[in-house]
């Protein structure tokens, strides 16, 4: 198969994921080709919204969707790392030890309010998401692949919760708000009391062999020099911006051009455009800058911070 072929067979595949998301997550396109586009790109996704919207139906939706498994944890102050990474348990009767894996070893592992967790368990998770294993009793367990963790914040409710280091921040390639659904779908979902559920009309698209397939073809899109350019200059206007007390990380820029990649393929482009790149700017960037104390007392926002840059930074070089 000619390159451009192996391009349009992975366009293809992912339409249809995309599609049996979409009759799942209705009428929020733009969080549904986000979450994919993280996926395939190999990240991790932090959704930071109220509750009851549908961030945990669109995560088991995507596990479904590609035949994978889902783990999911309620964080909570109490939760300890062996509830997250799992156990090492002594046999008497064998005298041998045995790993009994924790909800981490899944396609997809839902993270519900990550916040509330202590710092010693959001550390743990920190390893997972940075390189896909977890140690127990000094003993190593890769994780599966794919592998996403999808962890989600209230942003209104903050009693009881931890600050989420931005050292963990970091490695979620993006944040989204997945919103309420458009007026006509939730009259839909009102005039059928919520007996409905949406997930068991999903069916898997996509097998794991299919999936890695995908994800090496996000590996084989061009980024152009003048595109790099333009993520550099982005990444760097945020460390020099007035207004801005902690600007984006390298790995910032990491996650921009492997996201840019993913957005390219799903457009049936073997190549990224600038354009690709301005479109990712606030999920990729919006959680990673922290406000001086002078803006957030100017109501300034991260959001306008980054449209400005955004703005002012031309596309080419």
């Amino acid at each position: 198969m000619t390159e451009q072929g192996y391009i349009t067979g992975a366009a293809r595949s992912i339409a249809r994921l995309e599609e049996n998301l979409q009759q799942v997550v209705r009428g929020r396109p733009d969080a549904v080709r986000t979450t994919i586009a993280t996926f395939l790109a190999e990240g991790h996704l932090l959704l930071e919204d109220v509750p009851g919207v549908g961030k945990t139906t669109l995560a088991k939706a995507l596990a479904a969707s590609v035949e994978g498994s889902v783990g999911r944890v309620q964080f909570t102050p109490d939760l300890l790392p062996g509830d997250l990474t799992g156990v090492t348990v002594y046999r008497q009767e064998t005298g041998a030890f045995d790993f009994h894996p924790g909800p981490v070893f899944a396609t997809v592992v839902i993270g519900d309010e990550i916040n509330r967790a202590s710092p010693k368990t959001q550390s743990a998770l920190l390893e997972c998401m940075a390189e896909r294993q977890v140690t127990v009793d000094g003993t190593t367990h890769a994780l599966p692949r794919p592998f996403m963790v999808i962890a989600t914040q209230n942003p209104v409710e903050m009693e009881g919760t931890y600050h989420l280091p931005e050292a963990q921040r970091d490695r979620f390639m993006a944040q989204i708000t997945v919103g309420y659904p458009p007026q006509q779908h939730e009259l839909e979902l009102l005039a059928t009391g919520g007996s409905h559920n949406p997930l068991e009309q999903i069916r898997p698209v996509l097998a794991v062999a299919d999936v890695h397939e995908v994800m090496a073809a996000v590996q084989q899109v061009h980024v152009a020099e003048p595109v790099l350019g333009y993520v550099l200059d982005l990444v760097r206007a945020t460390r020099a911006h007035p207004a801005l007390a902690l600007g984006a990380s390298p790995r910032a820029g990491l996650h921009l051009v492997a996201l840019a990649r993913a957005v390219a393929l799903m457009a049936g482009r073997d190549h990224a455009l600038p354009d690709d790149v301005q479109s990712l700017i606030h999920p990729v960037l919006g959680h990673r800058i922290a406000l001086t104390r002078a803006a957030k007392l100017a109501h300034t926002s991260a959001a306008d911070v980054l449209t400005e840059i955004a703005r002012t930074i031309p596309t080419h070089r």
